[in-house]
């Protein structure tokens, strides 16, 4: 089977810090290698992979201001597409973008669904809805008005998390520091514990970071840490008494509360998205409807046994997993494509 896996190109595969996307196309493709998938990736020039690389973009227009977006975007989609004939299959992580280019061409095209950024881009999905392939990564985050191949949730590598049984004191929060993720929520809650929080994440809304979060910051009771990559990833996690994810909008999956659980740190999050599907409400954290709850849920942290939020994760959400079931979506893909083939 030979796969074209066309990644964002906003960052580096995988990413040196943040690229939620980036890193699941990076576990992704590292897992369909090892089981034997031909993967051609499509990604920046400087992303590493064992895969065969085909780049056009010499860096992330994250990291390099030089980097214009939309001019490399549509060269590095481009790319892809003109080389379609070359493969079995087109796995689009890319976005809504590349299905302008999927009537273009005989190559299936397969698109996970990362969520939607908006309302508004919801119509290109429909009008190549019959011509692909989509994949949701929870059930939460189906649009009604679309049909799906498959649900494939994210799988973690868990070899890069190690089970912690005796944490720390801090509370942590570990996203993008916007009011989505609900910084000052977990604000809120640390104050009302009375325990540390540690902040880590990219500032994606400096205003409300400047008027909401950093007035906070102390070093000692709130301290925030900035954006961390894989070098510490574990550890910050791992050591955290508790992961607050008291997120203000229906998160599409949440790799974060996976990479928790596998360290054994449990999980306190509202009930939106796809929090019911992750996080198993009393065993590996707890599921709260208001902050009255997430506090009180802090209390109850030593009821929980961090060994089964670290098992949890290893029968649930593995990259061999993800890989297995991307194969199964990739040969169903193929199938339906052929009946339809004239």
């Amino acid at each position: 089977m030979r796969i074209a896996m066309l990644a964002p190109i906003s960052w580096r595969v995988p990413p040196r810090h943040y690229g939620p996307w980036e890193r699941v196309v990076a576990l992704l493709t590292e897992g369909l290698v090892v089981r034997g998938v031909d993967v051609t990736l499509f990604a920046t020039a400087d992303s590493l992979t064992s895969a065969r690389l085909a780049a056009v973009c010499p860096r992330g227009y994250s990291e390099d201001p030089e980097i214009v977006p939309k001019v490399w975007e549509c060269l590095h989609i481009a790319e892809v597409f003109e080389r379609a004939a070359e493969f079995d299959l087109i796995h689009n992580q890319f976005d809504f973008l590349p299905l302008s280019y999927s009537r273009l061409v005989r190559t299936p095209v397969l698109t996970t669904i990362h969520g939607f950024s908006s309302e508004k881009i919801v119509p290109v999905y429909e009008k190549y809805a019959a011509d692909t392939y989509y994949v949701s990564i929870s059930n939460a985050d189906r649009h009604a008005r679309l049909n799906y191949l498959a649900t494939v949730y994210h799988g973690i590598d868990l070899e890069s998390f190690a089970f912690r049984p005796e944490p720390d004191d801090y509370l942590l929060f570990f996203g993008r520091i916007h009011h989505d993720k609900g910084v000052v929520e977990a604000l809120d809650v640390a104050r009302r514990t009375g325990r540390r929080l540690i902040i880590a994440g990219i500032i994606q809304d400096q205003d409300y970071y400047d008027q909401k979060v950093k007035p906070h910051i102390d070093g000692e009771r709130v301290e925030y840490i900035g954006s961390v990559g894989p070098d510490r990833r574990d550890e910050v996690l791992g050591r955290a008494y508790a992961l607050l994810h008291l997120i203000n909008f229906d998160e599409p999956f949440g790799l974060s509360m996976a990479e928790a659980m596998a360290c054994g740190t449990p999980v306190i999050a509202f009930r939106r998205g796809s929090v019911p599907e992750i996080v198993r409400n009393q065993e590996t954290g707890f599921i709260v409807d208001s902050l009255d709850e997430a506090v009180d849920a802090v209390g109850r942290v030593p009821e929980l046994d961090r060994k089964r939020a670290r098992k949890h994760i290893e029968e649930c959400f593995t990259r061999d997993q993800m890989a297995e079931g991307y194969i199964r979506a990739y040969e169903e893909a193929i199938r339906r494509h052929r009946t339809k083939a004239p």
